[in-house]
């Protein structure tokens, strides 16, 4: 196939772009690099099979040069930080739901075959039942939930009124190699940057909040499983383990992986927008994309304290 995917040089998207290539797809990657990165692509450099556009998913000129050619979309590009989105809502609804719809529009007009959305479970709010099927009300607790809920609706909509065939995929907690570090970074990430930093990870709440933990390469292989299963149009699919783990499990894992065992964490005021526990009923995923997720939580945390540079071990 010659896919799009759009945000390819950020972290999940990377992931996606490596796996394609590697399938023997041809790729042309769409980023602004607002948050991507040009290393994560640089391995493809020169490749006939590779071609990258600079753009942002809100121009329509950057988008139609990028679908030039595209028989399928994967969609990563979007601003993902909750935080970011109390401070910025309307800067995130734009890119999230005004660039999806952008792109929408632009495949449906030029005959794309299927357009993976990559989506949240963060749409579902505090669920009322675990695990959380895709059958639960949606109840998003943030502009960022709520932009990534409404890019769905449109996703849906264009399948019915327009023959696109979207899959819409919920990610769980996505974590991994070339994760963003900073302000808005993921759990894992900020443990290991304070680590690094000789500090103690900083829990936010008592820690016994949980999440589903999916590693960033089974999320890749979900999206590609979407592009091609005969099932997969007009769906919304969880992806995640099915696994519940705490935040304090998360964190003496990782230390005990890092060799610091003798470090204890510290704890913080609880997170704007942070629910109490999260774990994906990926029943559906597995019956319509043969999806299961392979790489456990403590596999996938020793390859990123192997992949990061300046692992903490002995600080």
């Amino acid at each position: 196939m010659r896919v799009l995917v759009t945000g390819g040089a950020g972290f999940i998207g990377s992931h996606t772009v490596d796996l394609l290539l590697s399938e023997g797809h041809e790729v042309t990657v769409l980023d602004d690099f607002s948050s991507g990165r040009p290393e994560h692509l640089r391995s493809h450099e020169g490749k006939p099979s590779f071609r990258l556009v600079r753009g942002d998913v809100r121009d329509r000129a950057a988008v139609e040069e990028a679908l030039e050619g595209a028989e399928a979309v994967v969609h990563e590009a979007a601003l993902v930080s909750v935080p970011l989105s109390f401070e910025r809502p309307e800067l995130v609804r734009e890119v999230n739901v005004g660039g999806t719809l952008n792109l929408l529009e632009a495949c449906a007009r030029r005959g794309v075959r299927r357009f993976v959305y990559a989506s949240s479970a963060s749409v579902y709010g505090e669920p009322s039942r675990l695990p959380v099927g895709e059958d639960h009300p949606p109840s998003p607790l943030s502009p960022y939930a709520e932009s990534k809920l409404k890019a769905e609706w449109e996703c849906l909509r264009f399948f019915r009124e327009r023959g696109l065939e979207t899959v819409c995929l919920r990610y769980f907690n996505v974590y991994g190699p070339r994760q963003a570090g900073g302000e808005y970074a993921g759990v894992i990430v900020r443990f290991l940057e304070r680590l690094r930093k000789g500090l103690p990870p900083l829990i936010h709440g008592g820690g016994d909040q949980t999440r589903d933990f999916v590693y960033v390469e089974d999320v890749a292989r979900a999206n590609l499983l979407a592009l091609s299963s005969p099932g997969a149009p007009g769906q919304v699919l969880n992806i995640g383990t099915g696994r519940e783990t705490s935040i304090l499990e998360l964190c003496y894992l990782l230390l005990r992986l890092a060799g610091k065992q003798g470090i204890k964490p510290v704890h913080g005021p609880p997170r704007k927008g942070d629910i109490k526990r999260s774990a994906a009923d990926v029943r559906r995923a597995g019956e319509i994309l043969g999806f299961e997720a392979r790489v456990t939580l403590e596999e996938g945390l020793g390859r990123m304290l192997q992949s990061s540079p300046g692992p903490p071990r002995g600080l």
